[in-house]
């Protein structure tokens, strides 16, 4: 593997996403690699938790839209086909990933992520499927493709915060600091940049002194919880619905726009609201979120 990384540490299984050079971007291995590894992990009797972080100066900044949006029909990862498209084939490419960023939720062991920089688009997807989730202070988490070109398909906002909370989240796009995250109750603990390694280490100490048996016994009973409320019909719609967001007439003029500016330019006109995508035009900048 090579873009993720696992290291054994006593009891604790450490998986580092490492692609820092391009912030941890998610490619065609990243997904595999990742589910591999949370699989050989919990292949270990001796390994009591996992802590998954990220290399570099963040966690996850999502799907790699260099490799992706820019990307043209029969290229091999192409995530905007030709018209007609199959959105059936679009599907079947998303659930692969999905159910690929989903073994951390099913894996047998607990996942702790740690999270500094930011964990945002994909990245957020990858984050909230852990147990828990710890950020720094000054960390970001946001998905903000809900503008445009994008539904987070293991749909994990709403689990998390409830139908309100992730509704402002993903009519917005809008990123939250750690602290706003775990105030909001999308994450355990927000802690200070300095304080984070500290507070990871003691966590994964204290959970890696239970029995695995044990660890098993309460995350089966938790997540059973959780998958009774719908989550994988729940998954099944957002992943579907991911498709159709690229495909879109909104969504075709995003790749458009990124193809004609570069794919910097047209994330920050969506991230801003500056762009009318319906329109096709620049539009006078909104307020600032509040």
């Amino acid at each position: 593997m090579t873009t993720v990384l696992l290291e054994k540490d006593g009891r604790i299984g450490r998986i580092t996403l490492n692609r820092p050079d391009v912030m941890n971007a998610i490619n065609d291995d990243l997904p595999r690699e990742l589910e591999a590894a949370v699989l050989e992990a919990g292949s270990d009797d001796t390994i009591h938790v996992i802590v998954l972080s990220g290399a570099g100066k963040g966690f996850c900044a999502g799907y790699d839209l260099d490799y992706y949006a820019q990307a043209t029909e029969g290229s091999g990862h192409a995530v905007t086909q030709d018209m007609p498209w199959d959105p059936m084939k679009d599907y079947g490419f998303m659930m692969r990933n999905t159910q690929a960023f989903m073994s951390l939720w099913r894996s047998r062991i607990p996942v702790i992520a740690k999270v500094h920089g930011f964990a945002v688009a994909g990245g957020s997807d990858i984050a909230l499927c852990a147990d828990m989730v710890v950020m720094a202070d000054n960390a970001k988490i946001g998905y903000m493709p809900t503008r445009v070109w994008g539904c987070p398909t293991t749909a994990m906002w709403v689990y998390r915060l409830g139908p309100e909370k992730a509704k402002r989240m993903l009519f917005t796009g809008d990123t939250v600091t750690g602290k706003e995250a775990e105030s909001m109750g999308l994450v355990l603990k927000s802690v200070p940049q300095a304080e984070l390694d500290e507070y990871i280490e003691e966590l994964a100490e204290r959970m890696a002194s239970v029995p695995i048996n044990q660890l098993m016994m309460q995350k089966l009973v938790v997540n059973q919880a959780i998958e009774a409320m719908g989550l994988n019909q729940t998954q099944m719609f957002a992943t579907l619905f991911d498709g159709i967001t690229r495909h879109s007439p909104e969504g075709l003029n995003f790749k458009a726009r990124a193809e004609q500016m570069g794919w910097k330019q047209a994330v920050r006109e969506r991230d801003l609201g500056t762009f009318d995508w319906t329109d096709n035009r620049p539009i006078n900048s909104p307020k600032a979120r509040p």
